[in-house]
């Protein structure tokens, strides 16, 4: 499947975003905590277990119509992740897949990706016992 950008969540989405962009000759999207990107951003609050945080991307990171998968290393309660859906979803980008190494199945975050129509997946799931 054709695949414009990577969007990889800070920062070890970075590492693995990186990576897979190179490989499919992709362009790289950061992901990245409120004032740590410099220029012009688009943000996305969202709430955490402990309180809220702020996640933002470039307003030209991305163009309307670009096919775009998201990347980060764990899925837990989802949070980051939704935020992320949500501000490559402002930014019209038609959002393809999300991959993740880790996967904590418990904690719903990716069901929570699922219901809201992103193909997510994972090479390992932990679940308790």
């Amino acid at each position: 499947m054709k695949i414009d950008k990577v969007a990889g969540i800070e920062a070890r989405g970075f590492i693995l975003g990186g990576a897979v962009a190179h490989q499919l000759s992709a362009g790289f999207v950061p992901i990245r905590k409120k004032g740590k990107l410099p220029h012009h951003t688009r943000a996305v609050e969202y709430a955490l277990e402990y309180g809220q945080d702020t996640i933002e991307m470039h307003l030209d990171a991305v163009l309307e119509g670009e096919r775009v998968m998201l990347v980060d290393d764990l899925i837990a309660t989802g949070g980051t992740a939704l935020a992320a859906v949500e501000l490559l979803t402002q930014a019209k980008a038609e959002i393809i897949a999300a991959a993740f190494v880790v996967d904590l199945p418990e904690l719903g975050g990716a069901a929570k990706l699922r219901q809201a129509g992103v193909p997510v997946s994972t090479l390992v799931a932990f679940e308790g016992h």
